[in-house]
């Protein structure tokens, strides 16, 4: 259950100005399913769409933890990240997470060279050094620290990374 719980929080708590969007130019979707005890109880799914210079990533999630029976944790939301190149411009997020609104609206303030947060848990200036917490971007492991997709909040993080494994993708 701990393992379980370091992985929610890690999901709901990761993001980075520079994506490195370009590496997933092949992409159009990634959809992952979100599993407990090897089952399905949920899914978080992204859409890469491109115009020019500025890529969309759109974000959407579901879940819901049960024990005993009872829900002990639910959570369903969406997301919208654009990029003009690999540099985050602009991020917004709504999330219902156990029967509480919560939400995140970001823009790069060109002239603070900082991005401005108004979120649900915090609101005020971040450094371009975050980056924001979803899954899709590799660049997630490598942050210092992450601005919550959900709640807007900064959060620092170490990752140790422990050895390489080759995963094969299935591109449609």
């Amino acid at each position: 259950m701990k393992k379980f719980y370091t992985i929610i929080i890690f999901f709901l708590f990761t993001f980075n100005s520079n994506a490195h969007v370009g590496h997933y130019n092949n992409f159009k979707k990634i959809e992952l399913e979100i599993l407990r005890n090897n089952e399905v109880i949920g899914y978080n799914n992204y859409s890469f769409s491109r115009k020019d210079n500025e890529t969309t990533v759109n974000n959407k999630y579901k879940f819901t933890v049960k024990l005993l029976g009872a829900t002990i944790f639910e959570v369903e939301g969406f997301g919208e990240e654009k990029y003009l190149g690999d540099n985050l411009i602009s991020f917004k997020s709504k999330t219902r997470q156990n029967k509480k609104e919560k939400f995140v609206n970001l823009i790069l303030n060109n002239q603070t060279n900082k991005f401005d947060i108004q979120g649900s848990s915090f609101s005020g200036e971040a450094s371009l050094k975050n980056t924001i917490g979803n899954w899709w971007s590799h660049k997630l492991l490598q942050a210092e620290s992450q601005i919550s997709p959900i709640s807007g909040s900064i959060k620092e993080q170490l990752v140790t990374f422990i050895g390489k494994e080759k995963i094969i993708k299935n591109i449609e």
